[in-house]
């Protein structure tokens, strides 16, 4: 576990359920991708504590693919703008970090540069220099960051199986995790998969799963949104999926249901990191690219369906979508493949694998798609907020801290 820092002692947190007067280090992905939990909840926690979001790309081992270049060529731009505000009380930094292939010296420095710049960040936000840190990491290869930034209490937000991931070394990750797993002070996961396979490798391991921007997505329930422009044209009903097409898109599937269905529109907005060129050449399949999360309701608006396509490996069996709340405070039916964490949603959502099952499943959604069924869907999302998970999440940090405090632990 990670130590907590001589002279902290006295700032105890007063309130068990509300993290305040802090300086979050918060050690995620890239700030720019499209929202996802951390991005939800670092926004609702900047209200009361100063965030440091860290763009962090250790983890996975790039290649030579268009892709990875182009993900590169962002990060250097990212570097060359240094820290830079999100909103107040919250900035992102990437590191300048040695660019190459893994390796004990390569490693070695980066650790110490990331360290360092790391180090200097903190000292420039911190309200005062008693100011408690707290170190968040969504990364599982993070450990060698336990003690090195003062923090009263190191969290592991695991939201992902990452063992299992393209680019990932499996191995290596499972080694990672591990060496995090005995350092955290606090493991939060976000699926009852994730959760079983590390409650017992950490006694304060707990199951909090994703909220939902409740408010922001209701505006679509009543179908009164303007239509976007790039919806223009195409007919209905349509049946439209949200997020970033990557490995884990059943691009076949798609392709065998929109076959399938050519009486039905197919509507794909995000950016696409696989081979979708036989999707495309269908007539009844439109690709919009990535969209700004505030144009999101307007699309779900337009929508009759909403699609998990995911195909079913043991990385896809953790996740725990958030794409499915947000379909569900817009009112949508769901049609997704038999995930794990879907299940429970029935009979708003029909989780079902195969072709045959995928077709019937989403004509048996566009017949209960009326307005007043989508405002009972969405209304049963209300109590699944971000707001609600932050406040657990925070009452779970603020009792791991206070008990490294009280046991000296």
């Amino acid at each position: 576990m990670s130590a907590i820092p001589i002279g902290k002692c006295s700032s105890v947190v007063s309130d068990p359920g509300v993290i305040s007067d802090r300086l979050i280090v918060c050690l995620a992905s890239s700030w720019d991708i499209d929202p996802t939990c951390k991005h939800h909840l670092m926004r609702l926690l900047s209200a009361r504590n100063e965030i440091v979001w860290v763009n962090y790309h250790a983890s996975r081992r790039p290649n030579l693919s268009r892709g990875d270049l182009r993900s590169a060529a962002g990060v250097l731009r990212r570097i060359a703008r240094g820290t830079r505000p999100i909103q107040e009380h919250m900035v992102q930094t990437t590191p300048l970090v040695l660019p190459g292939a893994a390796g004990g010296f390569r490693d070695a420095i980066n650790r110490l540069l990331l360290i360092s710049q790391l180090r200097r960040i903190i000292k420039r936000r911190r309200r005062s220099p008693d100011q408690p840190v707290q170190l968040w990491t969504y990364a599982p290869d993070s450990a060698f960051l336990a003690g090195a930034l003062g923090e009263e209490a190191l969290v592991y937000y695991c939201v992902d199986e990452f063992s299992e991931f393209e680019g990932f070394d499996r191995e290596a990750t499972l080694r990672a995790e591990d060496e995090l797993l005995s350092k955290a002070d606090l493991v939060i996961t976000t699926s009852q998969r994730l959760f079983a396979a590390r409650r017992e490798r950490h006694p304060r391991a707990y199951l909090v799963r994703h909220g939902v921007d409740h408010a922001h997505f209701a505006k679509a329930v009543d179908r009164k949104l303007p239509r976007p422009e790039t919806l223009r044209g195409i007919r209905g009903p349509i049946i439209g999926f949200i997020g970033l097409v990557q490995h884990w898109f059943d691009a076949k599937l798609m392709e065998r249901v929109a076959r399938r269905m050519r009486d039905a529109s197919f509507v794909i907005v995000g950016d696409c990191r696989i081979d979708v060129s036989r999707l495309k050449r269908l007539p009844n399949v439109h690709f919009t690219g990535r969209q700004p999360y505030d144009s999101l309701p307007a699309y779900c608006s337009a929508f009759d369906v909403g699609l998990i396509p995911f195909v079913r490996t043991s990385m896809t069996d953790n996740v725990n979508p958030i794409k499915l709340r947000e379909y569900l405070a817009a009112g949508l039916p769901v049609v997704s493949t038999s995930l794990p964490e879907v299940r429970p949603y029935a009979p708003d959502v029909a989780a079902i694998d195969g072709v045959d099952g995928f077709v019937q499943a989403c004509r048996n959604a566009l017949a209960v798609s009326e307005v007043a069924q989508r405002r009972a869907r969405s209304e049963r999302m209300t109590t699944e907020s971000w707001e609600a998970v932050t406040a657990r999440v925070s009452k779970l940090v603020n009792e791991a801290v206070q008990a490294h405090q009280t046991n000296g632990k």
